[in-house]
């Protein structure tokens, strides 16, 4: 199991292409971790709207009765690609990870699985 710091170093390091990366409570839009990002790409803003896709969805499946959760969301830009996943474990409820992409530099099928072993390892 990894903690917050170790998983979003992972996530930099063995994903191609990641430009920044965050873990998020979309009770509070706080990120509680990010690492990367910069000038072109405030992770802290980006937690808070992301917050606001999650709920959204949240509220939509809610609605249409789905009985569903989400595994992952994909927002692809013209320039990037933006995956949340909402963590699964009992600690980590509330809680997602939220990874920005490179388009030019991404396979956004192995970051999608990345996401999916780093998500699973984090302890929080």
């Amino acid at each position: 199991m990894a903690n917050t710091e170790l998983s979003l170093k992972d996530a930099m390091s063995s994903i191609d292409g990641a430009v920044g990366v965050a873990l998020v409570d979309y009770n509070s839009g706080m990120a509680l971790g990010t690492l990367g990002g910069g000038a072109e790409l405030d992770l802290n803003v980006a937690a808070a709207g992301n917050t606001d896709v999650v709920r959204a969805k949240l509220r939509a499946i809610e609605m249409l009765n789905l009985g569903d959760s989400i595994e992952d969301i994909l927002i692809t830009l013209g320039s990037q690609y933006h995956l949340i996943r909402p963590l699964t474990s009992r600690s980590g409820k509330g809680l997602f990870l939220y990874l920005a992409l490179d388009r030019n530099r991404a396979n956004l099928a192995m970051a999608r699985h990345q996401l999916r072993r780093i998500e699973s390892d984090l302890e929080v």
